[in-house]
């Protein structure tokens, strides 16, 4: 194989479509398969303990795509496949590989600052190879594989939502009546850049004073491999100063931003998994299907909003202590206007080569069998 050209497709199905360019010159009487493998990193990809590497495999699949094999039936091409099909001829092989509903979404865990290395996270790769069986070796012949890494991304449900609120009622000793607080958003779903208002209402019969009102945007990630280990994240605060003495009440509407730029410098935030040359954000909300009882392995993702009232305790302000409750909130990508499918023209179609001798040459050093610079690609 000489050069690689993939569309990227994750959609609600599952699914990734894409076509194979292949020099079956090169070929002659080996196969060439495609083999989908998602990974759970959690230490760097060149460090070895004991012979083990520091990642576990959670899904691999793998299917044949030249020689088509005879005895399946082809599956519908996508337009896009049409599209490639149409302008690299018959050197273009197309192939379809479904993903099991219960796999996680693609996330990383960002490092401090002056580390680059991915240590920690769930990416999927698409690889295709050319052997004689379906077995792929790590050690294979750079040659003879070619890598591109893919992001499995899910969008925000399009059902109606209530607004979510949350309340709560303090009864403090020696304080007659309680202390009310309200809090609520004014939806559930957020987009990624949005901003979250969230509506607060202290309404204080007590006898206490409310010396501090704090609003914090956390991110739980849940790492399921083998237990179940929960870190938080603040991604956004908002503090005010603002008193609420006692027979008072106080309506304030606070705005958090929960955004990866105001993130930069934490350690173990959990980011969507980046695309090379390209920024990327907070890490999605994940919604399990309904029915699915298959454990699900990797890093699952949540967002509360915490609102805390600080009250001066029994000696004044020497004591405290706090009135708090949470909201549960999704932060995610909204649904694609326009599929990548409806593409109708060929002129709509941006290649990017990332092989040095241009897209689809044969070069000496395939035809006498030497070592070749890979092709390498990230989405």
């Amino acid at each position: 194989m000489c050069q690689d050209w993939f569309q990227r497709l994750i959609s609600s199905d599952f699914s990734a479509e894409g076509v194979l360019v292949l020099d079956t010159g090169y070929i002659k009487k080996r196969k060439v398969f495609c083999r989908l493998l998602c990974a759970f990193r959690y230490g760097r990809e060149d460090i070895d303990i004991c012979g083990l590497k520091l990642r576990k495999d959670l899904y691999t699949a793998t299917v044949q795509v030249y020689p088509p094999p005879s005895d399946e039936k082809p599956k519908p091409q996508t337009n896009l496949q049409e599209l490639l099909a149409r302008k690299f001829g018959n050197k273009a092989y197309p192939f379809h590989i479904q993903f099991p509903d219960y796999l996680p979404c693609s996330v990383t865990l960002q490092l401090g600052p002056n580390n680059i290395d991915k240590c920690c996270g769930v990416d999927f790769k698409i690889i295709a190879f050319c052997a004689k069986s379906r077995t792929f070796d790590d050690k294979m012949s750079k040659r003879s594989s070619v890598t591109l890494v893919i992001r499995k991304v899910q969008y925000a449900p399009d059902n109606p939502i209530l607004q979510p609120v949350a309340k709560t009622a303090r009864q403090f000793l020696m304080s007659d009546k309680p202390l009310h607080l309200e809090a609520s958003l004014n939806k559930e779903i957020f987009y990624h850049g949005e901003p979250v208002h969230v509506s607060i209402e202290v309404i204080n019969h007590s006898n206490k004073t409310v010396k501090k009102i704090r609003v914090t945007a956390n991110q739980i990630a849940t790492l399921a491999l083998y237990s179940r280990d929960k870190y938080i994240e603040t991604v956004a605060v908002e503090e005010t100063n603002e008193q609420v003495s006692p027979g008072s009440a106080l309506k304030k509407v606070c705005t958090l931003y929960p955004i990866v730029a105001n993130n930069r410098e934490k350690h173990g935030v959990a980011l969507d998994g980046k695309i090379r040359h390209e920024d990327t954000n907070l890490a999605s909300t994940t919604i399990l299907k309904e029915g699915n009882e298959r454990k699900v392995w990797g890093i699952l993702i949540s967002y509360k909003i915490r609102v805390k009232l600080i009250v001066s305790g029994m000696l004044g302000d020497a004591l405290f202590s706090d009135v708090a409750v949470e909201i549960p909130f999704l932060l995610m990508h909204p649904k694609p206007e326009l599929p990548v499918g409806n593409l109708v023209d060929d002129d709509e179609l941006q290649f990017e080569d990332f092989d040095r001798n241009g897209p689809m040459s044969v070069t000496d050093d395939l035809l006498v069998g030497a070592e070749s610079i890979p092709s390498h690609a990230d989405a």
